[in-house]
């Protein structure tokens, strides 16, 4: 069959792939040419047209990569070519099954595999796309999209790849996805680890703006990716922890969207008690209850034309959660107490949130219907301990911007050795927290030189007393400390990258030696061997040398990264290395 003639051939190109781009327009391609080949069959060999495929890449709560490719000429999709349907993926992801629409009908079918025989029944409206959704399908001429899960080892689904085609004359019948089903499936599953193990290719680093002055390694991808769903009308989901800059995302996507120019609103659900949240949404008429003494706009009504940015979605009450899911689905709200006519919602939504809205709906805290209606365009904004390489870049301008406001004059900048202070601290309140750090540090700079001037340098020992305002910050559980301990080590790597002394995996072995030392200090040699539960070095007295090759790993590492040695560090080896010698 021809899905087995094309697999060593994509195999080879898979195995070849250094990036995803490679992988996934091997994967696209040889589907294409499946397609092309049963159309060629087809009674519509003449009436068709294949379009394009895309990779929709999104193994979590949040797309990851976004890739397509346009049928003969191989270029790639760009702008609005590509599917944007939550009521499709949540068949997929959940059935883990091909579904295939009939766009001009909004006709769904899945194909359920029983044994070795796969058969196609209808599936009910909740996974067709919705109108919005299909009219602009129809706008591109994709009549006919199929719709294969890339399935990941045990039962989860990674992603998909949609495959557009335009036949009028098909409208109703049955399309080629029949003929080529069993190969598209084969292919998907050959490409998926490849899809979802390799790197995305190298790119320039993406373009900054005065709403997001920085964008570092680890949110290059994200922030393109953001800047081709800004163009949509759908919704977007920004999650990701208090802090790390949803707010400013959002308003970001406004500015980047068709919207530019007009109402960006925010609400804020956190400051909103639940009884007033329907009235903060839609608005009211005089009245309508207790303390209603005139006619008020609400949040849709102000962002009118604009986008809507609704924060905390997690906290919105089921009552106001069945009132924003009508608006969404119908774009129609009526204000509170008003018994006229419903008003028109002309409005772009984005919506954030801090939780695991998944749990909230199995907890019966958000509605299903409401979360797959929100969960369109999902993106997930890393925490600050995530892209730590931005951090410095950060603060420089939080600083800068802090001076500006202060009105001072002349260069502000930070010390070095504040920077690696910064770099070195955890920070849970991640951009929002350091925001609140720069403000300080800069207040207690400036009141060690007796006010503005013009030039001011942020130095260690500002940052340090800034930092002590907020406390010894908590040292969390054993696993928290280990991955801040191994997120240094790979922004160290980074670092060095391409650079004539790379770091090596094997370095990482000297935390060994370094909890040993320190267990060596505390409770003196032996004591520290049976407390780490090495009783066996001990009775066969190896513990000398196994002290003695652990420390030589410490010292090691220190070697390689160079720099000066800690004092309590040096104090610790010292201690340990007196202990190993029996001195």
């Amino acid at each position: 069959m021809l899905g087995h003639d094309v697999l060593p051939t994509l195999i080879t190109r898979l195995m070849a792939a250094t990036h995803f781009e490679g992988a996934a327009t091997a994967a696209l391609e040889a589907m294409l040419d499946c397609v092309h080949a049963a159309l060629a069959e087809s009674p519509f060999a003449t009436s068709a047209r294949l379009l394009r495929a895309m990779v929709h890449l999104r193994p979590s709560d949040g797309y990851q990569r976004l890739f397509g490719v346009e049928h003969r000429t191989g270029a790639q999709v760009e702008g609005t070519g590509y599917l944007t349907s939550a009521n499709v993926w949540r068949w997929v992801s959940e059935h883990r099954c091909s579904v295939s629409i009939d766009v001009q009908r909004g006709v769904l079918h899945a194909w359920v595999p029983e044994g070795r025989v796969e058969r196609r029944e209808p599936i009910d409206a909740a996974g067709v796309p919705g109108h919005e959704t299909r009219e602009r399908m129809l706008g591109r001429d994709a009549t006919h999209v199929h719709v294969v899960p890339l399935r990941t080892p045990g039962e989860g689904v990674s992603g998909m790849i949609a495959i557009e085609a335009s036949c009028k004359a098909a409208a109703g019948q049955e399309f080629v996805w029949g003929d080529c089903e069993e190969q598209l499936e084969l292919i998907a599953t050959a490409a998926v680890a490849y899809l979802g193990a390799l790197p995305p290719r190298p790119s320039c680093a993406a373009r900054t703006d005065a709403l997001l002055p920085v964008v570092g390694r680890a949110t290059t991808g994200l922030i393109e990716l953001l800047r081709v769903f800004a163009q949509q009308e759908e919704t977007v989901l920004i999650s990701g922890p208090t802090g790390s800059g949803k707010s400013r995302l959002a308003r970001w996507c406004h500015e980047q969207s068709q919207r530019e120019g007009k109402r960006f609103e925010t609400l804020d659900l956190l400051s909103v008690p639940e009884e007033l949240q329907m009235a903060e949404l839609f608005g009211w008429k005089r009245g309508a209850f207790t303390g209603a003494m005139r006619d008020a706009a609400g949040a849709i009504a102000r962002a009118a034309q604009g986008t809507l940015f609704i924060d905390e979605i997690d906290k919105l009450s089921l009552k106001a959660q069945a009132g924003l899911l009508r608006v969404l689905e119908e774009r129609r709200y009526r204000p509170l107490g008003d018994e006229g006519s419903d008003k028109h919602a002309d409005v772009r939504f984005i919506v954030g949130t801090n939780a695991d809205l998944r749990a909230q709906v199995r907890a019966g805290k958000l509605r299903e219907d409401l979360y797959y209606r929100i969960n369109v365009l999902p993106v997930r904004l890393p925490p600050l301990s995530d892209r730590l390489d931005e951090l410095p870049l950060w603060a420089e301008y939080m600083l800068g911007r802090r001076h500006e406001e202060a009105g001072g004059g002349g260069a502000v900048r930070i010390a070095r050795e504040a920077v690696d202070l910064l770099m070195s601290t955890p920070w849970p309140g991640n951009l929002r927290q350091l925001d609140n750090m720069v403000r300080r540090a800069y207040a207690i700079a400036l009141s060690d030189r007796g006010g503005a001037g013009s030039e001011l340098l942020l130095a260690r020992r500002h940052v340090e007393r800034a930092l002590a305002y907020d406390g010894a910050p908590e040292a969390g559980t054993l696993f928290e400390q280990l991955l801040r301990t191994a997120r240094a080590f790979v922004q160290e790597a980074e670092r060095r990258e391409g650079s004539a002394s790379p770091l090596s995996l094997d370095l990482i072995d000297a935390q060994r030696g370094l909890v040993l030392a320190v267990a060596v200090q505390r409770r003196g040699r032996d004591a520290a061997f049976a407390l780490l539960g090495q009783e066996q070095l001990l009775r066969n007295r190896n513990h000398h040398r196994a002290l003695k090759r652990e420390l030589d790993r410490v010292r090691e590492l220190l070697h390689v990264i160079g720099g000066e040695i800690d004092p309590a560090l040096a104090t610790v080896l010292d201690s340990a290395d007196a202990t190993a010698e029996g001195r």
